[in-house]
């Protein structure tokens, strides 16, 4: 990652400098002597306004800097995500013209949090996923260095933000690795091998393997699993804080789907669809992202984190339309699409989270298209049981810009769930309401804990070109909800 420092004083003669303007205000541009004259000019050439989206990029001649100027809007409207923005458009404007270096005076006006969401932008926005790249110098570097000039008196917010940001950001990129690496290269094994990394200070990891899983009763992950040359894994990750946890609201368990591939399974899909479906495991990369920082931030609660995770494949031995599996819990289900297969695995992976005791279950999961249809590629579909808990992570999301937004669990549509030959089916008796019917599916394995279900099937590999989430030549993976959850157990 970009190397971030404290500096009392910028240097005298920095490569490149960053300048941050609100629309329709002169600030900085109204600075005195001549190579601000020169400056103002320049950007006012290039059509610089303050604008948020704007970005310009200035150089006044030979022994000046170079200077970004970044546009932040409206004032008034102003959020954490402005910022984070900005951040972003500027590791894109330094990559664009390689630049390494910047030096950033931080303006007294704008708090640690602000600051905090400038970094973390500026970090997401350089993130370069290279590992198959065979001709890396014909790659622009990016930005390496940031050096950040802080006001007197805020160097102890200064470098909380530093800490904040880079953890955040370590969590968030470890994710998107693991998402944006081939389906052959990234698979249980890996995913199971990676959180046995994390076996260390205040966490502790147990992997169930298949003998286990027919012990344990996993018929929903084993079922989706027997097509696969790939054995399967339940993942359990537990933190447990120093000293134990505060007296509170009880343990969190995060849940995450973990389906290295998804080919559809004899229900099988279109070959175009599947050209994503490395990214079927998002929930489960996040839930890693998040361990992997827990041990540097030491939030006073205990987590646990579950990932259920194999691939879903075709083959003389898959499961079948037709069949019916048991879940952990006993209940039964009916598959009548073997595409509709991360409910299957998530129905164990929630039953085992239940026997933990946790007072709030969250899980993470790529489920449904559907979802992308009626949020699109930037909002995540929120479902759940306790509309305080919803609560809290919509402040936590809302505070990191991972935007989340409420549907309803309409009991009356569970009738499209009953099976004539089993407890539940696995979809609906239609297209309609495809979000909610997973979501309905869910809540049969929480009980009475306080539950929320996350679809990040738009967000957590969007079609989108955006600041903080850098367009790779194709589709790529965000780490989406890192940032977020990493903000509410902090909070809770």
């Amino acid at each position: 990652m970009i190397r971030i420092s404290l500096v009392e004083k910028a240097p005298k003669a920095p490569s490149a400098l960053v300048l941050l303007a609100w629309e329709k205000e002169e600030g900085f541009l109204n600075a005195p002597g001549k190579a601000w004259d020169a400056l103002r000019k320049v950007l006012e050439q290039e059509g610089f306004a303050g604008k948020e989206s704007q970005g310009a990029f200035a150089h006044t001649g030979k022994g000046s800097p170079k200077v970004y100027a970044l546009g932040l809007g409206s004032r008034e409207k102003a959020t954490s995500e402005t910022f984070r923005r900005a951040g972003g458009r500027l590791a894109r404007k330094a990559r664009e013209s390689r630049q390494e270096e910047v030096v950033l005076e931080w303006p007294r006006s704008f708090r640690g949090g602000r600051l905090k969401a400038f970094l973390e932008g500026v970090l997401l926005g350089s993130y370069q996923f290279t590992r198959y790249k065979t001709q890396r110098e014909d790659l622009p570097s990016g930005l390496r260095s940031l050096s950040l000039q802080v006001p007197s008196g805020s160097k102890a917010e200064a470098k909380e933000a530093i800490r904040l940001a880079e953890s955040y950001c370590a969590g968030a990129i470890l994710a998107r690795d693991l998402i944006n690496g081939a389906p052959s290269d990234v698979t249980p094994r890996v995913l199971a091998d990676a959180a046995r990394k994390m076996a260390k200070g205040k966490v502790r990891v147990k992997v169930y393997g298949k003998s286990d899983l027919k012990r344990m009763g996993a018929g929903g992950l084993l079922g989706v699993n027997i097509g696969s040359a790939q054995e399967p894994y339940l993942i359990h990750l537990h933190y447990r804080p120093k000293g134990g946890a505060k007296r509170g609201k009880g343990p969190v368990a995060i849940v995450g789907k973990g389906i290295t591939f998804d080919s559809g399974g004899l229900s099988l899909k279109p070959a175009g669809s599947m050209e994503t479906m490395k990214m079927d495991m998002s929930g489960a990369a996040a839930v890693l992202g998040v361990f992997s920082q827990l041990n540097a931030l030491a939030p006073a609660v205990e987590v646990h984190g579950i990932i259920a995770t194999t691939e879903n494949m075709p083959g003389g031995r898959a499961y079948k339309p037709g069949d019916v599996l048991k879940a952990m819990n006993g209940k039964t289900m009916e598959v009548l699409n073997t595409d509709a297969e991360g409910r299957l695995i998530l129905a164990d992976a929630l039953s085992y989270a239940v026997r933990q005791k946790p007072g709030a279950i969250i899980d993470m999961a790529t489920l449904t298209g559907a979802c992308i249809v009626a949020l699109g590629w930037l909002v995540t579909g929120a479902m759940g049981n306790d509309p305080k808990l919803l609560g809290e992570l919509g402040a936590a999301s809302e505070e990191e810009g991972e935007r989340l937004w409420e549907l309803p669990l309409v009991e009356e549509y569970r009738n499209d769930i009953k099976s004539r030959v089993a407890d539940i089916k696995n979809i609906g008796g239609g297209r309609d309401a495809g979000t909610i019917i997973g979501g309905l599916f869910l809540q049969e394995f929480v009980g009475e804990t306080s539950w929320v279900h996350l679809d990040i099937a738009g967000p957590a590999y969007p079609e989108r070109d955006y600041p903080t989430i850098p367009y790779l030549g194709s589709f790529a993976g965000t780490g989406w909800m890192v940032r977020s959850l990493l903000t509410f157990l902090r909070g809770r």
